[in-house]
């Protein structure tokens, strides 16, 4: 049985539904597949075809800040949602080579990155914090349990989603063999 070279590719939608399935649900200690989704996305499908993701994501996040969470979206959301596209850009960085340090780089990257954009968002546009150095930097104070969540979510995640690919045709070689043998 040899898998298609679409298959493996078609991973990445199914990676980004994933990622909207758990994070509507209850997901302890913030651990989501959301970055990794992205980065594979990113890496794997054509820039033409990330708006499907992207509308996904945006759809979840309407309703988890206003139905879940029962807050307004605001521009902040927008941020976040310029954030998904820088994600699968930096997810694209890895179209011509992929290996483990360039994984680990990138999802660092995406961690990071999210952190840093996400938090100056909501100190920028929403009401929560003083709009001053002082607010700036409690409001990074404040998230860090977050980031701890998306960080090992990015670095566990990641490798593992990027891993897959290369374990199917591992097996697929494996099967083919014994078929043959």
């Amino acid at each position: 049985m040899v898998i298609p070279e679409e298959d493996p590719r078609m991973l990445a939608y199914l990676f980004i539904v994933l990622a909207v399935a758990v994070r509507l649900l209850p997901h302890p200690w913030h651990l989501t597949p959301l970055g990794a989704a992205l980065l594979f996305f990113g890496a794997k499908r054509p820039m033409r075809e990330w708006i499907a993701p992207m509308l996904l994501l945006m759809s979840a996040d309407v309703y988890l800040t206003s139905v879940h969470y029962h807050m307004r979206v605001g521009i902040d959301q927008f941020v976040t949602w310029i954030w998904y596209v820088a994600a699968m850009g930096i997810g694209y960085a890895l179209v011509r080579k992929v290996n483990p340090m360039r994984v680990v780089g990138a999802s660092l990257a995406s961690a990071i990155s999210f952190f840093l954009v996400s938090n100056f968002a909501t100190w920028a546009f929403q009401e929560m914090y003083a709009k001053t150095f002082v607010g700036l930097v409690q409001c990074y104070t404040m998230a860090i349990p977050f980031f701890r969540g998306t960080f090992a979510s990015d670095l566990i995640f990641t490798p593992v989603l990027f891993s897959i690919p290369y374990a199917l045709s591992l097996l697929d070689r494996r099967t083919e063999a014994h078929v043959r043998g």
